[in-house]
């Protein structure tokens, strides 16, 4: 590589991307070893302006309350709950680590950033009804699920949500379950909280408005050359580091081939759009007060999961529909229509043509959404709003997801619907690939990351202790232990100000 005039920095870690991922693992680093020297480097002008932002995701913290696609049907007819308790031990973990950062007076950026709202779930058609009772009672089997109820009656789903209800056929079977323990989380304003505090730590430093070009080993320092330029001169410089973390959403499958580490060959990315419908009429918004879940089409990604769906941002309550399901060969909303083309290599090519061959449902779900009419949308809509108008509602563009694709023995490839840490062998390198359920997870991806990256953080008696400090059940299984979990849940209900189980 050629060498670079100006004098290169020489921080502990770089965290490229100014994401709920990048904050988290940063204000973790920190509080373990508070002399970390660390910078970040985020191309756009603003801390969580891709997926992290509040237009930009769907602000559900994911506890699988009422996201069906995280409970599937076996084929003997039996309900898969193993993912769902995954991930709502996860949100636990992640509520335990915002307490902790309220409590040290971390988050006074971010006021109400999370507040309770009914999570639940909406079916139509006798299958379907079936299907959401015996995902009711596969979920009572753990004590994460308790307090959901489940309900037939059309009458009493008309109180909990009658926006959904008026209008509907009265003959036909519809089911719902609730949660009212379920969360609304404004991920960008608490991603910009963090990121605010953490700049006022000594060691810190953050760039906005500069992106990263290139990297790869140092062979002379150990550790890794980053090259960044800075958009607004044109001027580039390199920076060495022990640690590089890939934490830039939709672009960190071209930063991490870029690495060339043998671990990312064979990983590809698939790009899946998204579009908002944004009620425009206060009184239809003031009527509906929950997020409701419905089944995704057949074909559909994990992400296109249809929802009626109350949320706060900065401080206005709003109601959006959605997400309708786009193709873009950009992998992020401000990226380039290049990026698809250009992160095609030997080592991925047939994985990411064998994933093609095997998931023609979705490439036809998605031509299909990127046809659709404003009439389509409005029909997709009334599934779950039957007075809907569509004078009430218009379009806004959500943000840009890639889905993991990679290599498969029986397969050849594989699309993955999730979340991926991608790390070189000598852990000096990570990147996170993927989407859903991403930001409400975050707290129990970047103590997995830490483990294996930082072990030597984790192995002493006073960092054991640190991290028990900042995630109570670090260590434990939530899932495994109701008392633990009911104490910390309670604690964490009270701290962050949230309804609690039972009230």
């Amino acid at each position: 590589m050629a060498s670079n005039k100006q004098p290169a920095s020489r921080p502990d870690v770089i965290l490229i991307g100014a994401g709920i991922m990048s904050a988290t693992l940063g204000v973790l680093l920190k509080e373990l070893q508070p002399s970390l020297k660390i910078e970040i480097y985020e191309r756009l002008d603003s801390a969580a302006a891709e997926s992290s932002d509040a237009w930009n995701n769907a602000g559900t913290g994911h506890s699988a309350f009422c996201e069906l696609n995280y409970t599937p049907e076996n084929e003997d007819g039996t309900i898969d709950t193993s993912k769902a308790i995954k991930i709502a031990e996860s949100f636990e973990v992640s509520k335990q680590f915002w307490s902790f950062l309220l409590e040290k007076g971390f988050l006074e950026d971010a006021p109400n950033f999370i507040r309770s709202i009914p999570h639940m779930s909406f079916v139509w058609g006798k299958n379907n009804v079936d299907y959401l009772r015996k995902r009711y009672e596969a979920l009572q089997q753990s004590h994460l699920f308790q307090g959901m109820e489940f309900t037939d009656n059309p009458h009493r789903i008309a109180d909990w949500i009658p926006l959904v209800m008026e209008g509907r056929d009265p003959a036909e079977p519809v089911a719902a379950t609730r949660m009212d323990i379920g969360t609304d989380v404004n991920f960008g304003a608490l991603t910009k909280a963090m990121f605010n505090r953490l700049m006022q730590l000594d060691g810190v430093t953050m760039h906005f408005h500069h992106d990263v070009r290139d990297l790869w080993r140092s062979k002379t320092l150990g550790g890794w050359k980053v090259r960044v330029e800075d958009l607004s001169n044109g001027k580039e410089r390199d920076i060495q580091a022990r640690f590089v973390f890939i934490g830039a959403g939709g672009g960190s499958l071209r930063l991490l081939e870029k690495s060339d580490i043998p671990e990312s060959r064979g990983y590809g990315g698939f790009p899946v759009g998204g579009q908002w419908l944004k009620c425009l009429n206060r009184d239809i918004i003031d009527r509906h007060d929950a997020k409701v879940y419905g089944k995704a089409s057949v074909g559909a990604p994990p992400m296109s999961v249809p929802h009626l769906d109350t949320r706060m941002i900065d401080g206005k309550r709003e109601l959006l529909f959605g997400p309708y399901a786009g193709f873009s060969t950009k992998f992020l909303k401000n990226g380039s229509y290049l990026d698809l083309p250009k992160s095609l290599q030997m080592s991925n090519l047939a994985p990411m043509l064998m994933a093609g061959l095997h998931n023609i449902p979705l490439t036809k779900y998605l031509v299909q959404q990127v046809m659709q009419s404003p009439e389509d949308r409005l029909f997709a809509l009334r599934e779950y709003f039957p007075n809907a108008q569509m004078q009430d509602w218009e379009l806004e563009v959500a943000g840009q997801r890639v889905q993991v694709i990679k290599k498969d023995e029986e397969e050849g490839g594989v699309l993955e619907f999730g979340t991926e840490i991608v790390s070189s062998a000598d852990g000096s390198i990570a990147a996170l690939l993927g989407a859903s359920p991403g930001a409400s997870t975050a707290v129990s991806i970047m103590l997995t990351l830490i483990e294996r990256c930082f072990p030597d953080k984790i192995k002493s008696e006073d960092n054991q202790a640190k991290l028990r400090e900042m995630v109570p059940s670090y260590g434990r299984s939530l899932a495994k232990d109701p008392a633990l979990a009911k104490k910390l849940r309670e604690h964490t209900s009270e701290v962050l100000g949230l309804e609690m189980v039972g009230e």
